[in-house]
């Protein structure tokens, strides 16, 4: 019966992970710096695809991914596009 045991479902992570995504969509992340924000999409559709399969720590472990290279992300649009005079 031990090895039936899973792994919580990482709701927390989820919903940093969500929560980081959309400020990263909010200043054109996608934009200004794609390559972070690629990392952070592909991270964040796997973790997704892995939650619903139940597979809960490799979720964990992807909206972790997706977090930080949303968080990435982010900070450099932000950085670019104070560079460039825009208005955030």
């Amino acid at each position: 019966m031990a090895g039936c045991v899973s792994a919580p479902a990482p709701i927390e992570e989820y919903a940093l992970a969500r929560a980081a995504i959309e400020a990263a969509r909010s200043v054109e992340s996608a934009r200004y710096s794609a390559g972070y924000w690629h990392q952070a999409d592909e991270a964040y559709r796997r973790a997704l695809s892995l939650f619903k399969n139940q597979d809960f720590a490799e979720a964990r472990e992807q909206f972790l991914r997706a977090k930080l290279a949303a968080e990435r992300a982010e900070n450099s649009a932000r950085l670019i596009r104070q560079k460039n005079g825009e208005v955030l």
